[in-house]
């Protein structure tokens, strides 16, 4: 696949406990170099301004072929961070008032040919109470759910007019807690519905699928190397919508098997203007500014710098040729490289400077023969080849580690729920895809919650009646 190495191994090799020390050692002082302050996940308040805002913080996004569907694709875009199980009285939600874009690129052009659009808006039964719910909810239309979301769903093709797709869809509620939701699995799965064309879409609240050891910002643990590979997003919960479409929906021209690459990338925008009135409503004016942006986990986090990062959330991917500088020769290999003596990976050593092609593709313009269109244009966002067959747990080739170990059904090809992306990203950094092998990890290989068969697929959330979910 274009000069890129894979292991021979498909399962999930060991790590040392050096190698996790190194890899902990090795991301604080990247981080530090960045800028970036603790409580930074994969797009977790991974900016200034987001990180005050976190409705439209959005966290993480995986776009993967469907486990039980191989001809549809199934997009999951979290938002949110750091949801407290017991959030309440006044629990976490959408903002109205916000366009959640999950935007297409099927032609290599670097601009979206498709977008999916989420908009919100809140309800209250009783506006005379605090409480969220105020008696046990067994159903989505249960009077004693006071607080409840609804959505609509728009799909735009290029410049025609939005076209509705979903209208008025309740959004699963927090999970308040086993007293006040004693069956939430059926909550949740109340809130699929089905599309027209054969899709599903799901809206609501979800275990963060993300996992890492973030502990390693306290003073390296405190010296104390042992603690190592604890899951600090364990307990925590997000928001999500999820859709299902099919394949052919997404292609250009809607052929899936003749182009079948697309690019993915998340974004929410919201007016210009707000006016706070005296008896506390507010309103929106002005024109639509891009607040937030997503595709691949951790571009934004440790690729651009800190005084560029809230100026990416803004922007758009045709013009990320600016980032190529912080691609092709980026700071974590030069800082591994001062503090422990291991020579920065370079792809081509005969050429001035450090190059790295290896990062391009991984980042900008996808993989040769994997997922990278014809005529691409180099911009970051999430690529999934639709006609590679889905690899899920049981499949020989399977591994959380994706396309380095052998599984091209895993990152950087889309991205599942269960892909270790920390792992991932740091092996590559630090050269696994052009002849330097290493174990580079955090430790934590696995999510905290096991994760749905079918469709919505994420897991279902941390109960509030969770006394200690952390």
């Amino acid at each position: 696949m274009g000069g890129v190495r894979m292991k021979a191994s498909p399962g999930r090799r060991g790590r040392t406990g050096i190698a996790a020390i190194v890899t902990a050692m090795a991301l604080v002082a990247s981080m530090s170099a960045l800028g970036v302050v603790g409580g930074n996940a994969s797009s977790h308040r991974e900016a200034p301004l987001v990180s005050a805002d976190p409705q439209v913080d959005q966290t993480d996004l995986y776009a993967f072929v469907s486990p039980d569907d191989a001809d549809s694709v199934t997009l999951v875009s979290n938002w949110i961070p750091f949801e407290e199980p017991a959030g309440g009285p006044n629990f976490y939600s959408f903002a109205e008032g916000v366009r959640y874009d999950v935007n297409i690129s099927n032609d290599g052009d670097a601009l979206a040919e498709i977008v999916y659009r989420w908009k919100f808006k809140n309800h209250y039964r009783n506006p005379n109470t605090f409480l969220y719910n105020t008696g046990q909810v067994t159903s989505l239309t249960d009077e004693d759910l006071n607080f409840y979301q609804t959505y609509d769903l728009q799909r735009i093709v290029g410049k025609k007019k939005p076209v509705t797709v979903i209208n008025n869809a309740i959004v699963a509620p927090n999970h308040v807690g086993d007293a006040s939701m004693p069956d939430y699995e059926s909550l949740s799965d109340e809130a699929i519905k089905d599309l027209a064309n054969g899709g599903k879409s799901w809206v609501g609240h979800a275990d963060d699928p993300f996992y890492l050891d973030l502990r390693v910002f306290d003073l390296l643990y405190g010296a104390d190397f042992s603690e190592v590979g604890d899951d600090t997003l364990a307990g925590f919960n997000v928001h999500s919508m999820v859709l299902q479409v099919p394949a052919d929906e997404l292609a250009k021209a809607k052929d899936a098997a003749a182009n079948p690459v697309i690019g993915v990338w998340n974004t929410a925008s919201r007016r210009s203007t707000r006016i706070q009135r005296p008896d506390g409503s507010q309103t929106f004016e002005g024109k639509w500014v891009q607040l937030s942006r997503l595709g691949s986990p951790l571009v934004n986090e440790v690729v651009v710098p800190v005084g560029l990062k809230d100026y990416f959330n803004g922007s758009k991917p045709n013009k990320d040729a600016q980032y190529l500088g912080a691609v092709q020769d980026p700071e974590l290999p030069r800082l591994i490289e001062a503090v422990y003596g291991i020579p920065a990976p370079d792809s081509d050593p005969d050429a001035a400077g450090i190059q790295r092609a290896d990062l391009i593709q991984v980042f900008l313009t996808g993989i040769p023969d994997l997922n990278q269109p014809a005529g691409v244009q180099a911009s970051e966002m999430l690529r999934l080849n639709m006609s590679i067959p889905p690899c899920e747990e049981g499949c020989p080739e399977y591994s959380t580690l994706g396309v380095i170990a052998g599984d091209v059904a895993g990152f950087p090809n889309g991205r599942r729920l269960a892909d270790d992306v920390i792992d991932i990203a740091l092996q590559v950094v630090e050269g696994e895809l052009i002849g330097n092998p290493n174990d580079l990890g955090d430790g934590v290989d696995t999510n905290d919650k096991t994760f749905r068969s079918m469709f919505p697929y994420v897991s279902l959330p941390h109960s509030g009646s969770n006394a200690s979910p952390h």
